[in-house]
């Protein structure tokens, strides 16, 4: 449907930012600001500053070749898995610039039917993953990330996990009586970062802090390697202050 363009008419102004949207759209990979004028009707002078302000709001995005594509912002309008993978690209381009931001390794993490899932991790060549040598679902009791997610259960949750998961002595500082570890749960402030001082592995230092969406539990975590050992509580209070954003993202 071709338009004539009156700039001074905001719902016009709409009107031409939904005919845009409709052409792009249609062309699953990528059209050309040509195209888009030709099966608009609008000029290419007024289509540059519209398609500059959909793509500052992450409407449309524009790839290497120079064609337009939808972006994020439009796909987390719609449902189904289009939206399911827009919110996951979305938060993995969070995760990432928080591994930036601490120089760390950062893992997002649920307790999802009774057991530890490390749903996303943001890594690099500079920032590798820890070495997961013992499953995350069986480390609860000794890692970062169990720790924070075991704190945000109650008693009985507690009991239930260690009763599915012994608390196996992982390294020479690993706490496996229970009454110590709930004890040290108990004591442990949502305000303040977990920590794992190789008590998981050793020659790895990890820290987390909670962030629950909902009812679930769930933790933003870090790892560094022993040598990086001293920058381990400012990362982690990097991490609690960066956590909105996460959280934003969970919560779309």
């Amino acid at each position: 449907m071709a338009l004539k363009p009156e700039p001074t008419a905001p719902f016009h102004s709409v009107q031409y930012a939904l005919r845009v949207l409709e052409s792009v759209s249609k062309h699953g990979n990528g059209v050309t600001d040509a195209q888009i004028s030709r099966e608009t009707g609008l000029p290419t002078g007024h289509l540059a500053s519209l398609l500059l302000t959909l793509r500052r709001e992450g409407y449309v995005e524009q790839v290497s070749d120079g064609a337009y594509v939808i972006g994020a912002s439009l796909l987390l309008l719609g449902s189904g898995a289009a939206r399911r993978q827009a919110l996951e690209d979305r938060l993995q381009l969070t995760l990432s610039e928080l591994r930036d931001s601490v120089g760390a390794a950062v893992y997002l993490s649920r307790y999802v039917d009774g057991e530890v899932s490390v749903t996303q991790v943001a890594d690099g060549p500079l920032t590798p993953a820890v070495n997961e040598w013992v499953d995350f679902r069986s480390s609860a009791h000794a890692s970062a990330v169990g720790k924070c997610l075991l704190a945000q259960l109650d008693h009985d949750g507690r009991r239930d996990h260690i009763s599915r998961h012994r608390t196996a002595r992982l390294t020479s500082r690993t706490i496996t009586d229970e009454k110590i570890l709930f004890s040290q749960l108990d004591a442990q402030s949502a305000t303040v970062p977990v920590l794992d001082l190789q008590e998981c592995a050793v020659g790895t230092v990890c820290a987390a802090v909670p962030l629950t969406a909902g009812s679930a539990a769930g933790c933003l975590a870090l790892s560094l390697p022993i040598e990086d050992a001293h920058r381990l509580r400012s990362a982690a209070e990097t991490l609690s202050r960066r956590a909105a954003p996460v959280l934003l993202s969970l919560a779309l």
